[in-house]
């Protein structure tokens, strides 16, 4: 099958604003693009294209550096991307890997971060699933646990709020679901990293909400990575992963070094049904104009 995917945000700032961009779908998944998503910024006044420089972070995420004029700019890509169309593997039957025998990379990804404190909830993860056999089992049993025990709640969003408080509060969104299984993960010593990317309503009930980026979780478990949701809890079709990271700490879509204001916030996941997404830049804002008066309509 094949998805398109793609986004069209506007900043407004009053001064140059010195930015980075993580919005390339991760080196992981490039091979797939079957029709590249080139990323255009465009001055809002003026509409000169503000050039970017790339780079890869530790994490081996892809970066963008970029200046964005007085009076801010618009930055879109759309593309098209082949995907297997089956449904993420399950890690039930998986088993653990000792910490001694870890590869050395996952090892960061038992410890402790800005959003998942694994030393104020380590005693109660052991309490909660020690006695379940090690591995895919516990995970199954913490993403359970997550799903139920937090209300998705869009008007609940908080930046700043961390795993503790996430379990303390009961609410939150997709990034509050994820720092808390990934938390409750790393304190049964099964190395947990944060994701972010695009997650599209295919083979699923479409959901009323307007399409966001989404934030998952990857356990390592039998000498690989698998991907888990404990907003959804079920498996899912088509995630196209952009970064991924310790926490969402490292993986924002947009961070600016000064004041600015998002003004515009447009993405679309959806399985290509015939039609063909616009090829130039310049007939880009009609197509997610097409895209608002289809939604607005229902």
């Amino acid at each position: 099958m094949h998805i398109h995917y793609g986004y069209d945000i506007e900043i407004q700032c009053e001064q140059e604003l010195p930015s980075i961009l993580m919005l390339d779908i991760h080196p992981d998944r490039r091979s797939d693009i079957t029709q590249p998503d080139t990323m255009t910024v465009t001055a809002l006044a003026g509409g000169i294209s503000c050039p970017t420089e790339t780079y890869l972070d530790s994490f081996g995420n892809i970066c963008r550096r970029v200046t964005l004029p007085p009076g801010g700019a618009q930055i879109s890509a759309l593309g098209i991307l082949h995907d297997s169309g089956f449904p993420d593997p399950s890690p039930v039957e998986t088993a653990i890997v000792p910490p001694e025998a870890l590869p050395a990379d996952t090892l960061g990804f038992l410890l402790g971060s800005r959003y998942c404190e694994t030393d104020q909830m380590t005693a109660m993860a052991w309490q909660m699933f020690g006695s379940l056999p090690p591995g895919g089992a516990q995970v199954q049993a913490i993403c359970d646990f997550v799903h139920r025990h937090i209300r998705f709640d869009y008007k609940a969003a908080r930046s700043t709020r961390t795993a503790v408080e996430a379990f303390t509060e009961g609410v939150g969104v997709c990034r509050d679901y994820a720092h808390l299984a990934i938390t409750l993960c790393r304190c049964m010593n099964i190395p947990a990293r944060y994701c972010t990317g695009y997650l599209g309503d295919i083979g699923v009930p479409a959901d009323a909400q307007p399409m966001d980026f989404s934030a998952w979780f990857e356990v390592f478990l039998g000498g690989r990575w698998f991907a888990l949701d404990a907003r959804h809890n079920q498996p899912r079709i088509g995630r196209i992963v952009i970064a991924r990271g310790r926490d969402a700490t490292e993986v924002p879509f947009f961070h600016s070094f000064g004041p600015h204001r998002l003004t515009h916030f447009s993405v679309v996941t959806e399985a290509v049904s015939g039609e063909r997404f616009p090829q130039t830049a310049e007939n880009r804002r009609d197509h997610w104009e097409s895209i608002a008066r289809i939604r607005s309509a229902g």
